[in-house]
């Protein structure tokens, strides 16, 4: 057992001594843990099959491929959820799934309302945009949501001006509650998380890519608004 112990020990200091030189973070130390326990123990158990120990080397063999499992569910379970970020206007609730770049929404007021936009046929949702001719917030937030899942629905559309890029006016100062949930963060989150969750949905969301002049401009308040109180 001695010999176990021993082999154990010198293969677990040469792993700590390497992830130490390569100064890894904490999480990919835990990942490389993760591989290296279980091989440092199938090792040891293949050594002491090999030399005549079948029987403890079979228990360390069997532990290994145990721990192996048991990270591998562990590393599942721990995987994060992924980003998101929140719009609101008087008529529509917007959120946007930063990883796929994909919105869903919900009717906040109307003949509409508590309506998921995903569930809407485009007839109905044709109704919703011309019930919101007053609401110039949402009408445009809507239009975002429009342009991703039916890119041509313009072409039967009423002419109105045109105002596709248009800023409309906003509500009032946005809070930092609200900006936090444009950029998808917690509260307290630091001025580097900050800029690069504005970062990211600009990429996604800027009008030069696609997007749309209402959802940057909120965008760009919220990141204002945070970084204002970080001085």
């Amino acid at each position: 057992m001695s010999v176990v112990l021993g082999i154990l020990a010198v293969l677990l200091v040469a792993v700590g001594l390497v992830a130490a030189f390569l100064r890894v973070d904490a999480s990919q130390l835990a990942a490389s843990l993760r591989l290296a326990g279980p091989a440092v123990l199938a090792i040891a158990g293949a050594l002491l099959t090999v030399t005549g120990r079948a029987a403890i080397g079979g228990m360390l063999l069997s532990g290994a491929f145990a721990w192996y499992g048991l990270g591998r569910a562990k590393g599942r379970v721990a995987k994060p959820r992924g980003q998101r970020s929140t719009v609101r206007t008087a008529a529509l609730e917007m959120e946007l799934d930063h990883d796929t770049g994909a919105l869903e929404g919900m009717v906040l007021a109307g003949r509409h309302e508590q309506k998921m936009l995903s569930g809407m046929t485009l007839k109905q949702l044709k109704e919703l945009y011309d019930d919101l001719a007053g609401d110039g917030e949402s009408r445009q937030l809507l239009e975002t949501y429009l342009d991703g899942r039916f890119p041509a629905w313009r072409d039967n559309a009423k002419p109105d001006g045109d105002d596709r890029h248009g800023v409309a006016p906003g509500s009032g100062p946005m809070t930092k509650e609200e900006a936090y949930k444009v950029l998808g963060l917690e509260a307290g989150a630091t001025s580097a998380d900050i800029r690069k969750a504005h970062r990211r949905l600009m990429q996604r969301l800027h009008p030069d890519l696609g997007g749309t002049s209402f959802l940057a401009a909120r965008i760009n308040e919220a990141k204002d608004v945070l970084l204002s109180n970080h001085g």
